[in-house]
């Protein structure tokens, strides 16, 4: 016999918990399944830890909108809960003086974003500020940080259940069944729930578990793809205390330098396609092109200085040479089930944009 739940939500990452924490605080009953033995085990616990600011994105996008938006949100509530943050800044470096024309074209599209606070500044003004950089010209975006994202999902699962939500680990969905009374769910362990609404937040796993929900035409469910993401750390303190960025390439955004809040400097990540979400495995022999990339910006990198950190995989919905898709946020008016939200490709800037992805779900499930 089924146990009829309010709302529940599928995965316990930054985005999942994000998105039940709305729907707590609008009075709703929540609870929250996750497959693994703790939260935010996945994608939320293997990424830069970077407060984007919106820079980059297609204008008009969720990613670009969400980002903004999620910037403001979470930089206040950050401040407000004493999550471990910091507005470092982030400078953006032309190396070349044909990138130098880019820079005023990132600039342009950041303006159009709702970014207004970026600077063009000279190769002097950007050694001023960092002074091992090498560069011929940088935008500064101070508005870029660093953020605890284990903090942070501490304290949204926090509100959730100061809002009388709950949440259920080692809880993975086996499949479900929408019906006219509601969705179905049956748990791994026999447990079989009946939810008025049902977020899917499952991250890498969202296709392939939207994929057994019965009663979701195919159509609606994006094949994944894997992008993984290698980092290297650097042995010593690194002599920067901003973000620093290549101009982008087509194939991404460069190699950069990242900083945690402890001042450990770490390189990526880079793309390295793979066939599913369980290669974790850092091969140190790609820490080759690191060097030649990281040198373009910072000449004095020693020989023999960087180390494999970690490996994250993006949730990504678009594959290898095909360019990269927006966030798919996908509510009953899109698919028709009522009561189900499917987050597909929820990859950066998702970390910036959770608390926005959350009010905007949260909207999207409002009669």
């Amino acid at each position: 016999m089924s146990e009829s739940v309010d709302c529940v939500v599928i995965g316990a990452g930054v985005v999942g918990l994000a998105v039940a924490r709305a729907l707590a605080m609008r009075g709703r009953e929540v609870l929250v399944l996750e497959a693994a033995h703790a939260i935010g085990t996945g994608t939320s616990s293997r990424n830069s830890e970077v407060i984007h600011a919106g820079i980059y994105y297609p204008q008009g996008s969720l990613k670009a909108r969400l980002c903004v938006q999620g910037k403001q949100l979470l930089y206040a509530y950050c401040e407000e809960r004493g999550i471990a943050h910091r507005r470092c800044g982030k400078l953006i470096v032309a190396t070349s003086a044909q990138q130098r024309g880019q820079l005023l074209a990132i600039a342009e599209h950041a303006r159009a974003n709702g970014v207004d606070d970026l600077e063009l500044l000279t190769a002097a003004q950007a050694a001023a500020l960092e002074p091992a950089l090498q560069c011929v010209a940088a935008l500064l975006s101070p508005g870029t940080g660093i953020i605890d994202s284990h903090g942070l999902m501490l304290s949204l699962l926090g509100d959730v259940e100061n809002h009388g939500g709950a949440l259920a680990l080692q809880s993975p969905v086996e499949k479900a069944v929408c019906t006219a009374d509601g969705i179905a769910l049956w748990a791994a362990d026999g447990t079989q729930l009946l939810a008025r609404t049902v977020v899917n937040a499952a991250g890498l796993y969202a296709p392939a578990l939207a994929g057994r929900f019965e009663g979701l035409a195919a159509d609606y469910v994006p094949r994944a793809h894997y992008a993984k993401g290698n980092y290297f750390t650097l042995s010593g303190r690194a002599p920067f205390t901003r973000l620093i960025y290549p101009v982008p390439e087509a194939a991404g955004l460069g190699v950069h330098l990242t900083l945690d809040l402890g001042g450990q400097a770490k390189f990526g990540p880079d793309v390295e396609w793979v066939d599913g979400p369980g290669d974790l495995c850092v091969d140190p022999a790609r820490c080759v092109g690191f060097y030649d990339e990281v040198r373009k910006y910072w000449p004095g990198l020693a020989d023999d200085s960087l180390a494999a950190g970690y490996a994250g995989i993006r949730p990504k919905i678009s594959g290898p040479g095909e360019p990269s898709a927006d966030f798919m946020i996908q509510g009953p008016r899109v698919h028709g089930v009522q009561g189900l939200v499917n987050l597909f490709g929820i990859e950066s800037p998702g970390l910036t944009s959770s608390l926005a992805i959350g009010e905007h779900t949260a909207g999207l499930l409002e009669p």
